[in-house]
């Protein structure tokens, strides 16, 4: 082989490598961001207000007398 094939043949190796590589990206096991898109006391306040008129429904029902 001569010297300017066997420097064609390195740079044909390298590209090769390097098309293999492409669209591989970090793999990383790790998530980022916070896994709940809201906080913890928007969570216990929405809780708080179905609970709380769901309760007040039942009794505002009850001492109705049942039938409104």
């Amino acid at each position: 082989m001569t010297t300017s094939r066997r420097l064609a043949d390195r740079k044909v190796e390298k590209f090769e490598k390097n098309i293999k590589k492409r669209g591989v990206g970090i793999e990383t096991t790790k998530k980022k961001g916070n896994p709940y898109p809201v906080g913890p006391i928007v969570i216990g306040f929405f809780i708080f207000v179905v609970i709380g008129s769901s309760l007040f429904q039942i009794i505002r029902t009850a001492m109705s007398g049942g039938l409104a």
